[in-house]
């Protein structure tokens, strides 16, 4: 989704999640991932190759043998093979949009957003509207009943901020 807001020209405003990893071991953040040099450096200082397939979108970087005397070696696996990071080929545009998302000025963007979309989203969900589970049967069916559902919502906020039609366009009541 990043990728296509970039090469479609839109400054994304949508939220990306940070790597995780179980059991609180280092998440893939922690390694440094040069993709113009194609490596990997982990926080032990170690820098490996990314291994790209064949049709060159996604890689692997494998540390292998210098996981086993690595004195953070527990926080960072247990694979007795040793870590693996794999790359994607959307890789860059997601670094960006991490790296984005570190500004205070999206920071404060994205909370005063956030809510009102998600709370819109909430709404089309109430369960005596039915956005939760699909009343009929059928992609076509579902998309015009939930259509419908959103258009009763819209109508019903309409209402709410007390606005009317005029000959001239929208105008509140006031």
């Amino acid at each position: 989704m990043q990728q296509a807001l970039t090469d479609a020209g839109v400054e994304s405003r949508c939220r990306t999640q940070q790597p995780v990893n179980r059991n609180g071991r280092f998440s893939k953040a922690k390694f440094n991932i040069d993709l113009d040099a194609d490596t990997v450096t982990c926080p032990n200082n170690v820098t490996v190759t990314i291994r790209r397939s064949t049709d060159a979108t996604t890689g692997t970087a494998a540390f292998g043998d210098a996981c086993g005397e690595c004195p953070l070696r527990e926080a960072c696996t247990t694979s007795k093979a040793g870590r693996t990071i794999s790359v994607g080929q959307f890789e860059a545009a997601l670094a960006a949009a991490r790296q984005r998302q570190t500004n205070s000025d999206w920071q404060a963007d994205y909370r005063a957003t956030r809510s009102k979309v998600e709370r819109k989203l909430a709404h089309l969900m109430f369960r005596k509207h039915g956005g939760r589970r699909a009343r009929v049967r059928g992609q076509t069916k579902v998309a015009a009943d939930f259509a419908l559902l959103a258009a009763a919502r819209n109508v019903a906020r309409l209402g709410a901020l007390e606005m009317r039609s005029t000959p001239t366009g929208w105008a509140t009541a006031t």
